[in-house]
């Protein structure tokens, strides 16, 4: 589902795990995924924040708090704010949590990498953790990753690799490429061409229908 592949059409989900509107997103794109079944997706990590170096001050988290009002009014989804909030000396940087995606679209190609992205996004704003951690980022892909079926020994080295490192720069290149700025987005990737199908969140009916749009348009062949 999630391997790249230029030829075969796809869907192309550009999102970051600690970008509050991608974690709205994902639970909107899993049911949308889940009434089309065998539409392929891809994801490229959009690095929101990738390589922050200040520390978080309360009115940063105010700041953050005030979009997460928002996401939840719009979705339903829950927030840790007390963990955010208690959090001392805290760095908001998202590269880390990108990088652990990569690492397991790298260790595990067959595996569904947007239950990963969740499960990231899940251990931030409902478990209160510090994805920016390598352990705890370790210990939340694995288990992400064994509930699937899928073998998670030596994930650590994957997620320390140079490779995987450079892997997910060019995640936050090839976005910068597609001229994506705000995340998330969603995207078509047909005959190494690529092209904007949802610009920002959306609810899970119009994601469908942008489906069925691309999916109509496929099946009428080029020029229609």
């Amino acid at each position: 589902m999630n391997g790249v592949n230029a030829t075969s059409p796809s869907l192309v989900y550009v999102g970051d795990p600690m970008c509050s509107w991608c974690y709205g997103f994902g639970l909107e794109l899993s049911e949308a995924l889940a009434q089309r079944p065998g539409v392929r997706l891809e994801i490229v990590t959009g690095g929101l924040r990738a390589g922050g170096t200040e520390v978080l001050d309360d009115a940063g988290k105010r700041f953050r708090l005030f979009h997460w009002a928002k996401v939840e009014a719009a979705t339903g989804l829950p927030f840790n704010r007390e963990a955010l909030m208690a959090r001392q000396g805290f760095v908001y940087d998202t590269g880390p949590a990108c990088r652990a995606v990569v690492a397991a679209r790298i260790a595990a190609p067959a595996a569904n990498l947007l239950t990963v992205f969740r499960a990231i996004q899940n251990a931030f704003y409902v478990e209160g953790l510090d994805t920016t951690a390598k352990e705890v980022l370790v210990r939340v892909v694995t288990q992400a990753l064994q509930a699937q079926g899928f073998a998670s020994e030596g994930l650590e080295g994957v997620f320390e690799a140079q490779t995987t490192r450079q892997a997910a720069h060019e995640d936050f290149a090839q976005a910068r490429r597609w001229g994506i700025s705000s995340f998330p987005a969603l995207l078509v990737r047909q005959s190494g061409l690529v092209t904007q199908l949802v610009d920002g969140f959306a609810k899970t009916p119009a994601l469908v229908a942008a489906i069925d749009r691309w999916a109509d348009q496929m099946r009428a062949g080029p020029g229609t």
